[in-house]
């Protein structure tokens, strides 16, 4: 049995994030994953400049630049209809997360944490802050961080379950071929794709990922739903392998742990319930739970990490709260066709929202300006449901 100041299972962008935070700060560190790194996981592969600016943070430097491929053309759809394109607002940067992760892991080890990746996990005691691997070796430590995704073997240890089966997204997803002149395609995200959920199309130099999700419990043919979109957008499913995760759409944890385990990003249930988006929220709520371990041990203090933590992420429960308001605005039947036709006629509601995702705009701004709109919104939703018996 071998003794650190700090374990963090899961190495994604979130553990990566813990575990070079807190070795950063002079923490004895083991990082833990059941794979070897570099690695493929299902992503999209959609880098915000909010996930960016945080992941130039953490590691004190700029990304390198073959990792991220720019992308500054927007094509928003809804039901194969298009809502418009917008062009000359903040890009999102396209990658793939063999490249994306292992860069990251390799920053952390750098830093200082002890490399366990490739090492299988038998089981999780959260009360000795154990951790025994496969082939029969534990570590402890004081404190645990749980980066393990949606899944989380961390999250089941503690609540008996990683998360709640009724608030669980689901996706599927494919690698198809490039588009040609990849670097001027557009991004493209088709609201209603799936129930309560999207579909996307990003462009990469080497492939394009084409996925659908949506709340699991709503969609209960979402294999259905991805032939669909598939078949709209020209992929041939003979061609490609469709793969699925669940993301926890926004169902956060509001306490993010218990004891002296704390929780980081999917295992936290730290997703974007409107973009799916989890790599900004994985690092930075990451980087909170390693600076937490560092702060509460130096102190003497292991047993406050938590307390701590969870303060530090209170403004990013904020803004899934504002996110999940605006879900039902979206998605909810009734206001949804109002705010699509204004999403449709305003290029300005377009522009809030790729700001928001840049990290210039917060989700409360997006809610408040959408609130002001509630009253029209209801009224263009009422006559787009009279429409076809006027027709």
């Amino acid at each position: 049995m071998r003794s650190f100041d700090l374990l963090v299972i899961g190495a994604g962008p979130a553990g990566a994030a813990a575990a070079h935070a807190s070795a950063a700060r002079g923490l004895r560190v083991a990082l833990i994953d059941r794979h070897a790194f570099p690695r493929n996981k299902l992503c999209g592969g959609g880098v915000t400049g909010r996930a960016r600016a945080e992941a130039m943070s953490l590691l004190g430097r700029p990304l390198p630049e073959p990792l991220l491929e720019p992308r500054g053309r927007f094509a928003f759809h809804a039901a194969g209809a298009p809502l418009g394109e917008i062009e000359g607002v903040p890009p999102v940067w396209m990658t793939t997360r063999v490249g994306f992760d292992a860069h990251l892991v390799e920053a952390a080890l750098a830093a200082g944490a002890e490399d366990h990746t490739g090492r299988p996990v038998a089981e999780v005691d959260p009360q000795a802050r154990a951790v025994t691997f496969r082939d029969g070796e534990r570590l402890t430590a004081p404190l645990i961080v749980g980066a393990d995704g949606a899944t989380s073997i961390v999250a089941r240890a503690l609540f008996g379950r990683p998360f709640d089966p009724a608030r669980i997204g689901f996706a599927l997803e494919v690698e198809a071929p490039p588009p040609e002149a990849a670097a001027a395609a557009p991004v493209r995200i088709d609201f209603g794709a799936a129930d309560w959920g999207y579909g996307w199309s990003f462009p990469k130099s080497g492939s394009t990922t084409v996925g659908v999700g949506g709340v699991h419990a709503r969609n209960p043919s979402m294999k259905t739903a991805m032939r669909a979109y598939m078949a709209m957008l020209g992929v041939d499913p003979e061609r490609v392998k469709v793969q699925g995760a669940f993301l926890p759409f926004g169902d956060f944890r509001r306490v993010p742990g218990q004891k002296r385990v704390m929780l980081a990003g999917d295992a936290a249930g730290l997703v974007d319930p409107l973009t799916g988006e989890g790599i900004a929220y994985a690092l930075a709520s990451g980087r909170m739970a390693g600076e937490a371990a560092a702060r509460a041990l130096a102190r003497g203090r292991p047993e406050a990490a938590l307390r701590d933590y969870a303060r530090a992420l209170r403004p990013i429960h904020r803004a899934l709260r504002h996110a999940a308001l605006m879900g039902h605005v979206i998605h909810g039947t009734a206001l949804r066709d109002g705010f699509l036709s204004a999403f449709r006629r305003s290029g300005r509601l377009r522009y809030d929202y790729m700001r928001m995702l840049g990290g210039e705009l917060e989700y409360g701004d997006i809610a408040r300006r959408t609130l002001r709109r509630l009253p029209a919104l209801a009224g263009r939703s009422a006559v787009a449901r009279l429409s076809p018996a006027r027709g």
